[in-house]
């Protein structure tokens, strides 16, 4: 398998040394952190000029590093290895292993020459408010499974449509992206989703009874890209399941499994009025691979995975993502005054760029262009609205501005917005 680079986790890396923050690398389990720290990182500052001796790395999982666990053994170890005052550079790998791990990684922030970088998983690293541990000195950076770009970088031996079936069905973790057999596959991925992923949730929220989370997550699995509402699942989970969960119990159990970075919620926007609405919301899964493998491979419609390919590109590329709603003022047959929603997949902001766009698996006749570019029609700002299309659809402008934009051009930045 060819290596590939994550050039741009990387340089976010390299970008924020010396910022008088610890550097917290967070994310899925499996999707590649402890490569990024060890191998690109660590062969970016040697080019960069750094000298061996400055970069400390230690991998706190190693079990010939079991008594740097101990805090005080940790502090004095690297205190030992800082021995001059250039600049040290301080990997450590797992840290949530350490006991009192915020108080050694607090102690370098007063460090002048100490540069600390770190990863971690498990219970005590699942919360995306762990940057709170270090007393607001902390700098995340979240990294995604491989995008569809650096997935195919690592399987050009395959034509873009055969990695982009095995991206769909199998995910970006990085030891998907190197293994070849389907079997070898499916259990890597049902294996840790079981007995990884739910047993980090289980025990950081010492979930006992778990029957309902484990059907909720097969609810949300079956329903990307529909709208969630947690109050309607309590009704049906007590209907049907004849269960007793509560409203707010979903609601807990959605946020745990976000916490655990394996979904993300997308709110609904009303693009006219310009507000939020928070209920019901969208859950995308971080990873195809583990969505398919949560349904035993069974479901796999290409027009929902596709819908949760192109929000999670969007995602590594920086942009918040919303749905969207366009409200029209109508009249019915008879003439009667009435409101229709109509839906835009994905609001898309970064800064004072926007970007609207939808997700058409085909746009196979007028029909369908028709009710795909017509919520889009209706939005009367002058930001960019885009169709991505699957298929061998070219990409091209329509008279009325809309750019139809072909999924691997997308994809591949062949070309993009």
């Amino acid at each position: 398998m060819n290596e590939i680079n994550r050039e741009f986790y990387l340089n976010k890396l390299m970008s924020s040394r010396h910022n008088g923050m610890i550097k917290v690398i967070t994310g899925l389990r499996r999707s590649g952190k402890s490569y990024l720290l060890f191998n690109l990182f660590v062969d970016a500052l040697k080019k960069d000029g750094i000298d061996e001796n400055h970069i400390i790395q230690i991998n706190l999982e190693d079990r010939h590093n079991k008594f740097l666990r101990n805090p005080d053994e940790l502090l004095s170890y690297i205190d030992s290895k800082i021995t001059d005052e250039k600049m040290h550079y301080i990997l450590l790998d797992e840290v949530q292993l350490v006991n009192e791990f915020e108080d050694v990684l607090n102690s370098y922030l007063r460090v002048s020459n100490a540069d600390v970088f770190v990863t971690g998983s498990n219970a005590r690293f699942l919360s995306k408010d762990v940057i709170t541990e270090f007393r607001g000195r902390g700098y995340e950076i979240h990294i995604h499974p491989l995008s569809f770009k650096e997935f195919y970088s690592a399987n050009q031996h395959k034509t873009p449509t055969e990695a982009l079936r095995d991206y769909m069905t199998y995910g970006g973790l990085p030891k998907i992206a190197a293994e070849n057999d389907n079997e070898i596959r499916r259990e890597y991925l049902k294996n840790l989703f079981t007995n990884t992923y739910l047993i980090d949730i289980k025990e950081r929220y010492s979930i006992h009874k778990d029957d309902d989370l484990d059907e909720l997550i097969s609810v949300l699995s079956s329903s990307v890209g529909s709208l969630i509402n947690p109050r309607k699942l309590a009704d049906t989970f007590r209907s049907v399941k004849k269960s007793g969960i509560s409203q707010d119990t979903i609601k807990n159990y959605l946020d745990y499994m976000q916490d655990a970075f394996l979904i993300e919620k997308s709110v609904r926007y009303d693009i006219k009025g310009k507000k939020y609405i928070d209920t019901p919301a969208k859950y995308y899964f971080e990873d195809l691979g583990l969505r398919n493998a949560r349904l035993n491979f069974r479901q796999t419609e290409e027009t929902h995975l596709m819908e949760n390919l192109i929000y999670n590109e969007l995602r590594i590329r920086g942009f918040s993502v919303d749905v969207g709603q366009v409200t029209l003022n109508t009249k019915n047959n008879e003439g009667r005054s009435e409101r229709k929603n109509l839906e835009v997949d994905f609001v898309c902001n970064k800064g004072y760029e926007r970007v609207y766009i939808q997700s058409a698996f085909s746009l196979a006749d007028d029909s369908k262009k028709e009710q795909e570019f017509r919520s889009l029609m209706n939005i009367k700002d002058g930001f960019e609205k885009v169709v991505i299309s699957g298929g061998i659809q070219p990409t091209y402008r329509t008279e009325n501005g809309i750019l139809v934009l072909n999924l691997f051009d997308f994809l591949l930045e062949t070309h993009s917005f």
